[in-house]
């Protein structure tokens, strides 16, 4: 989920924030109980089918993979679906043999 520091102006909102940043602050320090009265039904689809697929790998080789995406404060499968997609794109980039 990619998150954007820029709102629309014509976004409503009860803590009449700017940013999602300030929208987490305020709901940090308010409860929703106190605005439900504010609040109105909606109705949206959500798609949260995915395919994963295992692959072996090393039991060395996953540990130094753990410990660089600890180091990077990401977890092991983001660090190697980063790697996995910018490795495809240069691949995708070059000519067939």
């Amino acid at each position: 989920m990619i998150l954007r520091n820029d709102m629309r102006k014509s976004k409503s909102s009860i803590s009449n924030a700017t940013s999602y940043e300030e929208i987490g602050e305020f709901w940090d320090s308010h409860d929703l109980s106190d605005y439900w009265d504010r609040t109105k039904p909606v109705e949206f689809d959500i798609d949260i089918s995915s395919e994963v697929t295992y692959y072996p790998v090393e039991a060395d080789l996953s540990e130094r993979i753990a410990s660089i995406a600890k180091r990077k404060g990401i977890s092991a499968e983001t660090l190697l679906n980063l790697w996995l997609q910018e490795r495809v794109g240069k691949e995708g980039d070059r000519p067939a043999a």
